[in-house]
């Protein structure tokens, strides 16, 4: 007879399956968060004469269907493709629709939003989700959150506060020969639409997570549903707004990697939903917050101050209070 033995929950193999498990963990959070922070200066770095060269909605598209294409390909390398012989029923594939539609909304406001602000403007502000998701979460899904998590919660809003200090030297601002590109500015209608797209991202972001984990069918099958509708609602919304520009017109190297990387991260977020919660988003958000500055200073000549290094320990304090 033989005989296994179970192995302790401080067993090396367990050890080592914990290491690995946390190693990628860690290495799929920092990609997310060098992509979600380069977006911005990405979109700055495209513009010519201040206006962005390519039409948005057809960029969105393209994010989308890549997204579509990628998961497809996933579900077939997985042997999961016999899934997709026979028509699903529109009750299961119907959920998938509003965070679409959601997300359709959001990628358009985050391109259109370049016009009405700079990079780090947009960055810090979009913050404000932090408040919104964390409110949605606690509501719709019913999760109770400690004091020390709301705690942690609140210094990852103010950290977008000191953060607003910490990007450019005000100082030079005042400066004529400083270029108008990179002085940090909001228009009224810009500060309107941050407003409207933290709303709808927290909400986005929490409907997603409820139907990822409520369907128990793989997550490039819930993907495929969800990217379907992506791609048609997004389709749909670039073909029937007239535009000066073609699809393609004005796509360059640069936006190109601009879509590759959105679509990566949309494909990431997916899994840290699936198997991850929400407020892990936000983290992930808050740290692309100083990745977006070190590339604004890098990249646009943004200046950074010696107030930089508070918002960096903020967010450590509350990935503490709110992980301990």
């Amino acid at each position: 007879m033989i005989v296994i033995h179970a192995e302790g929950t401080s067993s090396p193999a367990t050890i080592r399956r914990q290491w690995v498990k946390r190693t990628q963990w860690g290495f799929l959070l920092g990609l997310m968060v060098l992509i979600y922070g380069s977006h911005a200066p990405l979109i700055t770095l495209t513009k010519v004469d201040g206006q962005v060269p390519f039409n948005p909605s057809s960029c969105v598209v393209m994010i989308e269907m890549t997204k579509l294409l990628i998961s497809l390909a996933t579900l077939v390398l997985t042997g999961g493709a016999s899934s997709l012989r026979t028509p699903p029923s529109l009750m299961l594939v119907a959920p998938y629709a509003v965070p679409a539609m959601l997300y359709a909304l959001n990628n358009n406001l985050i391109v259109n939003m370049q016009a009405y602000m700079d990079p780090s403007s947009y960055q810090v502000l979009s913050n404000l989700k932090i408040a919104t998701t964390a409110l949605l979460y606690s509501v719709c899904l019913g999760k109770r959150l400690r004091v020390a998590q709301w705690l942690g919660l609140g210094l990852l809003t103010g950290a977008g506060v000191c953060h607003s200090y910490s990007t450019l030297d005000f100082g030079d601002l005042e400066k004529p020969e400083v270029q108008e590109g990179t002085r940090l500015h909001i228009t009224a209608w810009g500060l309107f639409l941050v407003l409207i797209y933290c709303c709808v991202s927290g909400l986005a972001a929490v409907y997603t997570e409820k139907v990822l984990k409520s369907q128990k069918l793989p997550l490039s099958l819930q993907n495929l549903y969800l990217y379907v509708f992506g791609v048609a609602i997004n389709g749909l919304s670039f073909f029937s707004v007239a535009s000066e520009k073609s699809f393609l017109e004005g796509y360059s190297v640069l936006v190109w990697v601009i879509i590759a990387g959105q679509a990566a991260n949309g494909l990431l977020m997916s899994v840290v939903l699936k198997h991850g919660n929400g407020i892990t988003r936000l983290f992930v958000i808050s740290c692309s917050m100083l990745v977006n500055a070190l590339m604004s200073w890098a990249a646009l000549g943004l200046q950074l101050t010696y107030y930089f290094p508070l918002p960096v320990s903020m967010i450590g304090l509350a990935a503490y209070l709110y992980y301990k």
